[in-house]
């Protein structure tokens, strides 16, 4: 197949939106999963008036039955996959340390850590078994991979934990010609970054309007990830607001 296929989680804000979009405007066949059925469709009609095909499968990337559902369809739908953007993504509970609960706490690793994971093992199942073998993943990591913001400690410590499973993934499927990266993004324009441009806590303890960039760079930033060759692959990249506090003391 001359096209190729993506899997897209998270696929119907954010972020994830504007991969499909990039990716579609590029003919691929994508699939975008998600829990909620109608941003996925209006997703999915996007893409399609951009030039790509896709379709929408609701998804709970914490069930593992769920997850081989969503690889499944895709295979039903386009034969293979070549590309999994590992995007779902549990916000932070912006809340003192101490103040944290054990079920805030639980449903930030579930989706950033555990959905992470089962989309990668069934990413590598069907990968393995397909032919011609193999495939790219890229997994979202967030400048929370590098330096924590106060107040972030499960979202901070999922994270970091994602930056071990690209770790881990890149080294195992080098077997099996999977491709394993990781793009850490920091004040773009989606959902769950707009409180940064409102005003968002600093080290200091102030509060600080923080520059954004628009969430469509991220896209094409994706969109260049996987225009690779497939002996090439980009293992970490961040892409940032250039004015953001990040580099530096602030």
């Amino acid at each position: 197949m001359s096209r190729r296929i993506a899997i897209i989680t998270g696929g119907g804000s954010g972020i994830g939106r504007a991969a499909a979009l990039s990716l579609g405007r590029r003919g691929y066949g994508i699939v975008l999963a998600g829990r909620r059925s109608e941003p996925l469709l209006a997703v999915a009609k996007e893409v399609e008036s951009a030039g790509g095909e896709a379709s929408a499968v609701i998804t709970d990337v914490t069930n593992e039955a769920s997850v081989a559902a969503l690889f499944a369809a895709a295979v039903a739908r386009f034969g293979r996959v070549d590309l999994l953007f590992n995007n779902a993504g549990q916000g932070p509970p912006l809340v003192p340390l101490e103040e944290l609960s054990l079920a805030d706490w639980r449903r930030v690793m579930d989706v950033n850590v555990t959905g992470a994971f089962l989309c990668l093992r069934e990413a590598f199942r069907v990968m393995k078994a397909q032919r011609p073998q193999g495939g790219r993943i890229m997994n979202n990591g967030s400048i929370s991979a590098h330096v924590p913001r106060p107040d972030s400690i499960a979202y901070t410590a999922s994270k970091h934990a994602m930056t071990g499973l690209t770790r881990t993934a890149a080294l195992d499927g080098r077997e099996y010609d999977i491709a394993v990266g990781q793009i850490d993004i920091g004040n773009a324009t989606s959902d769950m970054a707009s409180l940064f441009g409102q005003g968002i806590k600093q080290a200091d303890g102030s509060l600080k309007q923080e520059p954004m960039m628009s969430v469509d760079t991220v896209g094409e930033t994706v969109a260049y990830m996987d225009s690779l060759p497939m002996e090439a692959n980009v293992q970490f990249l961040t892409v940032m607001a250039t004015k953001m506090p990040f580099i530096g003391r602030g």
